[in-house]
């Protein structure tokens, strides 16, 4: 069965917009959803990614590879025939191995056949494609460091057993969990480019609106997605223009300045939290087919980009959230 139409997604607005500029701009880094259970967050990721144009690669490469020379010799390749597939979106269990992330050696191969093989991991299928890890702040300690240091370089480096390996491990990293079953570790969350923080909707209206949307999708399946097909390929289509756009759009000192002045007020760490702000807002307006980038775009995405790299602070009751909004209002008007 097809994953549920993106388009369909009652609700949840913010989530669908973070998820939507990370496909437009994949270098913005990733999403980190934070909510109930049962909020359409997995739904989500897997919508999108089937609602994304198909990526061009070659024919059975284990890394996704979009041409002949970037497909490893590991690979063993007899042909190497371009075809389409789907974008890719690999589930990262909470149980995996490092063997099972990284790769490893081929251990049939070695005792069946005497040779010293690479049996690529979840990394290497993810690449040009999605990482999804649930209840990501439940992550062992070891596999986020792993994750930090290919994050950071977007190669996986594979090392032992006789092996020395290198290959290209670039995705979207979209994590989500409750935060009632623990924190991220900062330098975890400070890798994710947008944060959103979902929740059950609270009218009656919204909630039955769901489970009619949910049972037409499994019991008359048929019928309910080509009532969304054209929806989501509206949506498709402005992702693939707003990418076009990206080159041209033209982005003003004072806007830089706004960035800036803004990241500063909020008094977030380092200087990642401009970098992505500026990709974000500069995605925003792509999508919203607009030619330069202004103070509007800036406000519009800032909560999403900034409020999980403020330093806590445990005298301020009202949250993360609340206190850019605050001060986007009190620095930007």
């Amino acid at each position: 069965m097809q994953p549920f139409p993106f388009s369909a997604i009652v609700g949840q607005d913010e989530m669908k917009q973070a998820m939507i500029l990370t496909a437009i701009d994949a270098s913005i880094g990733g999403v980190l959803v934070f909510g109930d259970r049962g909020t359409g967050k997995s739904t989500a990721v897997r919508a999108l990614a089937a609602l994304l144009p198909p990526i061009k690669a070659i024919k059975g490469c284990p890394i996704n590879a979009a041409t002949a020379k970037d497909v490893p010799d590991w690979a063993g390749l007899k042909t190497k025939r371009a075809h389409e597939m789907p974008t890719p979106v690999v589930d990262l269990p909470l149980g995996a191995t490092e063997d099972r992330v990284t790769g490893a050696l081929d251990i049939e191969k070695a005792l069946t056949k005497g040779e010293k093989a690479f049996q690529p991991g979840l990394l290497a299928r993810a690449n040009r494609g999605y990482l999804y890890i649930d209840e990501v702040n439940l992550l062992e300690d070891h596999i986020v460091d792993l994750l930090l240091d290919v994050a950071q370089s977007g190669e996986n480096v594979v090392e032992r057993e006789g092996l020395s390996i290198r290959h290209p491990a670039r995705f979207v990293l979209v994590g989500s969990g409750n935060p009632e079953e623990g924190e991220l570790r900062p330098q975890l969350l400070d890798r994710f480019g947008l944060s959103v923080e979902v929740a059950s909707p609270k009218d009656v209206a919204t909630r039955v609106d769901v489970i009619k949307r949910r049972d037409a999708f499994e019991n008359d399946n048929a019928a309910f997605m080509l009532r969304w097909q054209a929806e989501d390929a509206a949506i498709r289509e402005r992702i693939l223009t707003a990418r076009k756009a990206l080159a041209k759009l033209k982005t003003p000192e004072k806007t830089l300045v706004d960035v800036a002045e803004l990241c500063l007020a909020l008094g977030s760490d380092g200087l990642r939290g401009e970098l992505t702000l500026l990709k974000a807002a500069r995605a925003y307006a792509a999508w919203r087919d607009d030619t330069a980038l202004t103070r509007a775009h800036v406000k519009a995405v800032a909560p999403m980009a900034l409020r999980h790299r403020l330093r806590r602070d445990p005298l301020d009751e009202a949250g993360s959230g609340t206190r850019v909004a605050r001060t986007v209002e009190e620095v930007l008007g």
